[in-house]
C-alpha cells in the first residue's frame, strides 16, 4: 500500500540513482528483518527443466547484473531469481545516461550495455550470500568481442557460473551490444548451441550434476524466424527458452517524452509482442522445450495471459518498478 508514495519520490530522481537506492534500501531492510514480513502469497509448485519452483514467478535478468542482492531480493516472494548478465571481463556499459522512464506508457528504456564487474566478481557474490532458493545465472559477451569469437564468452562464462547456477541463460537479445542480435541468425546460433551443449555435457561429468540451458531471445522476430529458432532449440536439446527481451519498436511510445532514446523498450507496450513469440514458440515446440514467459507483465492479468500463451513460468522486471513487491504476490496468488 506504501509502494505509489515510494515510487513518486523514486521517480523524482535519476533513473539509474533511484535503481541504485531501491537496492541498497532493500538490502538494509533485509539486514533488519523487515523484509520478512511482508505478506506471502502461497504458490503452486511447478516442475520445469526438472527443477521444482515453488512457484512459477520469476525477477528477470538486469535487476542484479552482478548479484550482489539476491538475499533481499529472495525475500519478496520469488519462486525463482535471474541474476545478470554478466561477462567475462568487468565493463562500464554505455555512456550515461542509459536509462529512462515513460510512466504515461508504464515503460522503460535501457542501454545499460551488458554493465557489469565481470563472472569471477559474480560468482564470489552468489558464493557469499548464501542463497538456497532457485538461481538462473544470465551470460553474455563482452561489447569488445567480435561475434566471430563469441562463443569463446559465452563458454568462459558457463565454465564459471556452473557450479554455482541452479540454470544458465545465454542471452543474445539485447539491443545494447552491438550485432548481439546478429547471433539469433541460422549459422550463427546453431555454431553457438552446439558449443555450449557439448560444455555442459563436459561440465556435467565433471561436477556430477546437470545444470539446464535456456536460450533469451528477441520479440523483434517473425514467423518464419521464430520457427528456425526453434528448430534448433529442438535439434540441440536446448532446456528452456525465454521469451522476451526488450524491443526496438517505438510505435506504441511515438509520441511520448524519451521515445526517441536508442535501447531496449520494455514495461507494458512490449506485452503483446513478447506474448506473440510465446504463442508462436509454443506452436512451434510443441511442449519439447519449456517457455519462460517475460516482457509486459504489469498484472496477475498479464502473467495468467503468458502461461495460456504457452509458457511454464513468468520473470518480472518492468513491473515490478511500476508495481512494487505487490505485484510478486498478485502474479503468485493468479498462477496458483
Amino acid at each position: 500500500m506504501l509502494y505509489p508514495l515510494i515510487r513518486s519520490a523514486l521517480f523524482s530522481l535519476d533513473p539509474e540513482d533511484a535503481h541504485g537506492l531501491t537496492l541498497s534500501s532493500l538490502d538494509a531492510a533485509n539486514a533488519l528483518g523487515l523484509l520478512k514480513l511482508l505478506p506471502r502469497a502461497p504458490g503452486r509448485p511447478v516442475r520445469v527443466m526438472d527443477i521444482d519452483f515453488p512457484n512459477a514467478v520469476g525477477l528477470a535478468a538486469g535487476l542484479d547484473k552482478d548479484g550482489a542482492h539476491i538475499k533481499a531480493l529472495g525475500e519478496l516472494g520469488f519462486g525463482f531469481l535471474e541474476i545478470g548478465t554478466v561477462t567475462p571481463r568487468p565493463q562500464p556499459g554505455n555512456p550515461k545516461p542509459r536509462l529512462f522512464r515513460l510512466p504515461n506508457a508504464e515503460a522503460i528504456i535501457n542501454r545499460m550495455g551488458f554493465n557489469n564487474r565481470g563472472v569471477d566478481n559474480l560468482v564470489r557474490n552468489v558464493k557469499m550470500s548464501g542463497y538456497k532458493g532457485i538461481l538462473g545465472i544470465n551470460i553474455g559477451k563482452n561489447k569488445d568481442t567480435p561475434n566471430e569469437q563469441a562463443v569463446d564468452d559465452y563458454l568462459t562464462c558457463l565454465e564459471k557460473v556452473y557450479a554455482r547456477a541452479s540454470y544458465v541463460t545465454v542471452n543474445i537479445s539485447s539491443p545494447n551490444t552491438q550485432n548481439l542480435r546478429e547471433l539469433q541468425k541460422d549459422e550463427a546460433l546453431d555454431a553457438l548451441l552446439s558449443a555450449v551443449k557439448l560444455r555442459q555435457s563436459e561440465l556435467a561429468q565433471q561436477h556430477g550434476r546437470y545444470v539446464p540451458i535456456a536460450l533469451k531471445i528477441a520479440p523483434d522476430l517473425d514467423e518464419a524466424q521464430i520457427a528456425a529458432i526453434a528448430a534448433l532449440l529442438m535439434m540441440h536439446r536446448i532446456d528452456a527458452v525465454i521469451a522476451t527481451n526488450t524491443t526496438v519498436a517505438r510505435d506504441a511510445v511515438a509520441s511520448l517524452p524519451n521515445a526517441g532514446e536508442t535501447g531496449g523498450l520494455s514495461g507494458k507496450p512490449v506485452r503483446e509482442a513478447s506474448t506473440r513469440v510465446v504463442t508462436t514458440l509454443a506452436r512451434h515446440l510443441k511442449n519439447e522445450v519449456p517457455i519462460i514467459g517475460v516482457g509486459g507483465i504489469l498484472s496477475a492479468t498479464d502473467a495468467q495471459e503468458k502461461i495460456q500463451a504457452g509458457a511454464s513460468l513468468v520473470q518480472l522486471y518492468s513491473g515490478l518498478i511500476y508495481r512494487g513487491p505487490q505485484l510478486v504476490r498478485e502474479c503468485v496468488a493468479r498462477l496458483a
